[in-house]
């Protein structure tokens, strides 16, 4: 098997993860940042919107991130691989990288995004490096363990909103109860004064947003990395077993792939459409929606996650000559030129120092920029990738780790 047929499979599903994650994080670049959990927090809510949400939900959230998460994971530990091989110190391969890519998820957030999630893989990527050396079982065995433990933790942690909700619907609810719910509603800016002064701050100059993200957001990044722990790391713990086993390059039988991929997804399926239902009984509360999309979603998430991986190298399996796959693997060999892309593309259409669209399309509408980006990504990376080794950051990334300027052209 060559080394472009055995990796496949990986870019693959990093080009199908950088297409689908847009598919969500459309909805945090133009409207408020509370919409991408509550949708009737953006003034467009329409039945088309709230279908586009559903949708969204049951399909792509959390699940891109996931499969992202799980490709990180598989992607160290072949990089540290090559390291090994090429005898270089596998240490220093790896934390020159989780430097760089942590100075890109801090330029990432302060000057372009605040919904970076750069600066959390580098800090979770130097946890994973203590791993490097644990077999492919364990690694998934403690992967797992840890994300449930992660997923009983916000389970429980949340469920006490909700435990304040009911007792706020009780006949005269103590004036402290009532109190306790204002302030959780003000401090996930819910509040129409805190989305108003949102929309009018990302509709304003760049050096507003500048000045704000610096101001008054420069400890987010940090805070950040509480999520690390949780579902990042253990995600990435699963990655990497699932590249050591060879489960996530493919060398499975595409029988095998499709039985997994379909009994998680019956599995897990049925329970993202019941979360649905249950959103729109409770009238999109946001403490309802907070329990739903954080916390109720966790666990079943990685069942899906699993099953996307498997029905996905199902697909690419079936069809990995054809043009389509292709060019969805090369979109994923340059994922982090179409990741940070994409950021640069949708700001500048939405923010208020490009063309100022915020807030000014439902959900409905938004996915006709999702399909106008999966094409640019689709049109501009197969090219690229015959004429370069690199996508443009990729090799800025590698030449940064390496500390010179790596050969770009193909010879």
């Amino acid at each position: 098997m060559s080394a472009s047929q055995r990796y496949l499979a990986m870019d693959a599903l990093r080009g199908f993860a950088v297409m689908g994650i847009l598919a969500i994080n459309i909805a945090a670049f133009a409207q408020p940042e509370m919409a991408f959990v509550n949708p009737l927090v953006s003034s467009h809510a329409s039945g088309l919107d709230l279908g586009s949400w559903a949708a969204n939900f049951i399909l792509f959230d959390g699940k891109m991130r996931g499969l992202f998460s799980l490709l990180f994971g598989a992607s160290t530990a072949l990089v540290i691989e090559r390291a090994i091989a090429s005898g270089q110190s596998a240490a220093k391969v790896h934390f020159f990288r989780m430097f760089w890519l942590a100075i890109f998820g801090l330029f990432h957030f302060f000057f372009l995004w605040i919904g970076d999630i750069l600066f959390l893989y580098a800090g979770s990527g130097c946890v994973l490096f203590l791993f490097r050396n644990w077999s492919a079982e364990r690694l998934i065995q403690w992967g797992v363990i840890a994300y449930v433990i992660g997923a009983i933790m916000l389970i429980t942690s949340l469920a006490s909103m909700l435990f304040l909700l009911q007792e706020a619907a009780q006949a005269n609810p103590p004036q402290e109860v009532l109190d306790k719910i204002s302030e959780i509603y003000a401090d996930l800016g819910t509040l129409p004064a805190d989305v108003a002064a949102e929309t009018a701050r990302l509709q304003g100059s760049f050096s507003g947003i500048l000045n704000y993200n610096l101001f008054e957001q420069w400890s987010t990044p940090l805070q950040n990395l509480m999520l690390g722990p949780i579902e990042t790391i253990p995600l990435m713990m699963i990655g990497m077993g699932l590249y050591k086993n060879g489960f996530i390059l493919g060398q499975e039988s595409r029988a095998t792939y499709l039985k997994i991929g379909l009994w998680m997804m019956a599995v897990s399926l049925p329970l993202f459409i019941a979360f649905a239902g249950i959103a729109y009984a409770q009238g999109f509360n946001t403490i309802w929606m907070m329990n739903i999309t954080q916390a109720w979603s966790v666990l079943p998430r990685l069942l899906m996650i699993i099953g996307y991986v498997a029905l996905l190298i199902f697909i690419t399996q079936r069809f990995q000559h054809s043009a389509a796959i292709q060019r969805v693997a090369a979109a994923g060999r340059a994922a982090f030129s179409n990741y940070l892309g994409t950021s640069i593309l949708m700001t500048f259409i939405f923010y208020g120092w490009g063309l100022g669209y915020f807030e000014q399309f439902g959900r409905f509408e938004l996915q006709l920029f999702v399909l106008g980006a999966w094409t640019l990504m689709l049109l501009w990376s197969r090219p690229w990738l015959t004429r370069f080794r690199y996508g443009p950051l990729e090799w800025l990334w590698r030449s940064l780790a390496k500390g010179q300027a790596q050969p770009m052209r193909l010879s």
